[in-house]
């Protein structure tokens, strides 16, 4: 399907780029493990090896301000990074509409760190979700109303418009691909699209400023209410709400580790918590670093990966004894991050 005339005005081409400076936009070929991170304050990517736990290139976005969010595509064979133009590590909530920010999406090879292909729009993009078959990929527009844009995962050419509630920020898809989960901050609700016929099937509401709905090895998707202080867990399969988890702090981001417990990280503590599988009951915390945001798994679930963007180092962190094995600085700021299996 072709743009729209609604989406047109939102939507600016930038000329496709290909390989620039080797010291400032591409890094050595990736043939190891690798986790990528995000570091919104210093407009860059740290590489880390997984093997020998340490970053060994550095990344430089040029021409992006505050990216903020990154994703792999099912083969691995590329990175989609999100730049709202803004800096959003001191909370996501309270007049957004205000803002007019340009947003941006950069496409890059995830072996090489080559540009593929950048796009900009005329509101900001909190991430870029590639679709469960890899041939799409999925951003929303943070306005009032709000809209999901679906682009040419090789291209970044878009492909059709959305339409949800206000001021969206994360887009994720459900583990079976079935639907994907749009985090709407203002609407204070959840819109959930069938990812196939591109239909908002239902809107769920949910706690005051949700950002993103994680999706969780337990069949439930794990909404982060920011405002609300609380997680939303939405069961993937009959969209109902099955458990609420008021948390008294700001939860930034949450994810299930191999046996189904939950971890959610507490930025305003510095600290990952851990919920024990299917219920809310809390099990123990981790002291990570100052906040403690975004989480990620290495594939055999042994090894978890933290960012703390206050600190601006990663944690990476023994899963089985819950302890940090090790900290490493990274840039200022740092965010999303994605492990890549080779």
């Amino acid at each position: 399907m072709k743009p729209t005339l609604w989406m047109m005005p939102f939507l600016t081409a930038l000329a496709m780029s290909g390989c620039a400076d080797k010291d400032s936009n591409s890094f050595p070929v990736l043939e190891k493990d690798a986790v990528f991170v995000v570091n919104g304050g210093s407009n860059s990517l740290s590489v880390i090896d997984v093997e020998r736990q340490e970053v060994t290139s550095t990344l430089r976005l040029k021409d992006m301000t505050y990216p903020h969010h990154i994703s792999l595509s099912p083969d691995r064979s590329l990175l989609v990074v999100a730049v709202p133009g803004m800096d959003l590590s001191g909370g996501h909530g309270g007049g957004h509409g205000g803002h007019t920010m340009r947003g941006k999406l950069l496409l890059l090879d995830a072996k090489t760190g080559k540009t593929r292909a950048t796009r900009q729009f005329d509101a900001m993009t909190h991430n870029g979700a590639f679709s469960p078959d890899g041939t799409e990929v999925w951003t929303a527009l943070m306005a009032e109303p709000g809209a999901v844009v679906v682009l040419d995962s090789q291209t970044l050419e878009p492909k059709q418009t959305i339409n949800v509630g206000d001021m969206p920020a994360e887009v994720t898809f459900s583990q079976d691909g079935r639907y994907a989960f749009v985090a709407n901050g203002d609407s204070n609700n959840v819109s959930v699209i069938n990812a196939a016929t591109k239909a908002v099937v239902k809107t769920v509401t949910v706690g005051a400023n949700p950002v993103g709905a994680w999706p969780g090895n337990d069949g439930l998707m794990y909404v982060d209410n920011e405002d609300g202080k609380s997680l939303t867990g939405i069961d993937a399969s009959t969209l109902d709400v099955a458990r609420t988890y008021p948390l008294g702090f700001t939860p930034a981001m949450a994810a299930t580790a191999p046996n189904g417990d939950l971890w959610v990280t507490d930025t305003d503590n510095g600290k990952v918590i851990f919920f024990a599988a299917g219920t809310t009951t809390r099990q123990g915390e981790l002291a990570t670093g100052a906040g403690a945001h975004g989480i990620a798994f290495s594939v055999d679930g042994a090894t978890s990966f933290i960012t703390n963007q206050t600190a601006g180092t990663l944690s990476i962190v023994d899963v089985a004894s819950r302890t940090v094995r090790k900290t490493l600085t990274v840039g200022t700021q740092p965010n999303g991050l994605v492990f890549r299996e080779n």
